[in-house]
């Protein structure tokens, strides 16, 4: 019993002082990283299995071997667990973020389509209100000249102007003459205008001035009016047209007229306007 005893001295004796020298020897100088290469891996496998044995033995023997829990390794794990935690966590936030951001996408989308929707229908209605300012304008501008138009009128009427000067032409061609050219100039674009126009071609016509009678026959015929003397200033431009050497032309307004004036026009009409197609030689 005392040998036993000794013996355990000396073996307690001999791990102490190799103890406190590799503690010496770890505080005075750091050991070497270990190479864990495959042949150190393969001792460390037998050395595992070898432990393993020997406390499945001490097991056997009735000595069971109770491992208690490292504290740092509980505290290890629990900060594992904390930092599960937070990742489930994060993750969850993740996926809130991810949501509203497929939202907000979904949102802006919607709003690119409205913007550019609003786009074109603000275009259309620039465009709309330019539309009706250009007609404002031209409107305001039609009323200044109609304005100016009547202040230069001598009666402040188209009707009225007209009959002044067919009037003054019984007894003052010229002076009747002026008359309707004022009244082509203050009233262009009405029905007496126009009527004057083709009047002044008539004083040419009589002075000998075929073509400048012509001239005012079409300058009256634009747009082919339908008012009562239309017929017959059609004939009077055909006729111009072939004393003056253009019967092609003049082929082309009596086919005009025969379209648009001969089924109301008078007898008379009709004899000169198949008078004048002979003259032309028209087909």
């Amino acid at each position: 019993m005392k040998s036993l005893f000794s013996f355990r001295n000396i073996a307690l004796a001999t791990v102490g002082c190799a103890l406190i020298g590799g503690s010496v020897i770890a505080q005075t100088q750091a050991l070497p990283a270990i190479q864990w290469d495959v042949r150190r891996l393969d001792q460390l496998d037998r050395n595992v299995r070898r432990l393993e044995r020997a406390l499945t033995q001490r097991n056997s023997q009735g000595e069971p071997l109770l491992v208690e829990p490292d504290p740092e390794v509980i505290a290890l794990q629990g900060r594992v667990s904390q930092m599960d935690r937070r990742l489930q966590d994060v993750e969850q936030t993740f996926q809130r973020m991810n949501a509203d951001i497929e939202r907000l996408t979904f949102a802006l989308d919607e709003s690119e389509r409205d913007n550019a929707a609003l786009r074109t229908r603000l275009g259309d209605a620039n465009g709309r209100i330019e539309a009706i300012e250009t007609a404002n304008e031209r409107a305001e501008a039609a009323a200044r000249e109609a304005e100016e138009a009547a202040s230069r009128s001598p009666t402040g009427d188209a009707v009225t102007d007209l009959e002044a000067a067919r009037a003054l032409l019984a007894t003052d061609p010229a002076a009747g003459r002026a008359a309707l050219e004022r009244v082509v100039d203050n009233w262009a674009d009405t029905p007496s205008g126009k009527e004057a126009v083709w009047r002044i071609g008539d004083i040419l016509r009589a002075g000998g001035d075929q073509a400048g009678s012509v001239q005012q026959y079409a300058t009256a015929l634009s747009g082919w009016p339908t008012l009562p003397w239309a017929g017959e200033v059609t004939l009077k431009l055909a006729k111009g047209l072939e004393a003056t050497n253009r019967d092609p032309q003049a082929c082309a307004a009596l086919g005009e007229y025969a379209r648009r004036y001969e089924a109301t026009s008078t007898p008379a009409l009709r004899a000169i306007a198949a008078d004048t197609r002979t003259r032309a030689g028209c087909r």
